[in-house]
């Protein structure tokens, strides 16, 4: 497993692994239920585009982190829908830990006064 230190060269991919990821703690989903999930729960402010979204799917599914599999959905054709593997709960787990750490750090540059 990667190791999720966050840096500033990771910033980006490593907020929008953390956010797909913590949603899919939440249970299995397909992209778009994905997308709507960090929209409606991120007050907009962290809503990804579908060209943002499902390469990190696809990097994550090659990193045995997530899981999908296909289901016929009706009128709308197949649908993949991705789950956490157990790997993926334990990299949540240390991604959300170095997460903390990471905004805990910032947060101390950020109040640091000039004497």
């Amino acid at each position: 497993m990667k190791d999720p230190h966050i840096e500033l060269q990771t910033l980006t991919r490593r907020c929008n692994e953390a956010l797909i990821l913590t949603s899919l703690e939440r249970g299995p989903k397909h992209g778009y239920q994905l997308a709507l999930d960090l929209e409606e729960r991120g007050g907009k402010r962290f809503a990804l585009k579908h060209g943002t979204l499902y390469p990190i799917l696809h990097d994550l599914e090659k990193r045995t982190l997530i899981e999908g599999s296909w289901s016929d959905e009706g009128p709308r054709g197949k649908r993949k829908s991705y789950r956490l593997t157990p790997l993926g709960h334990a990299y949540t787990r240390t991604l959300r830990e170095a997460w903390t750490t990471f905004t805990d750090e910032l947060a101390h540059l950020l109040k640091e006064e000039v004497e």
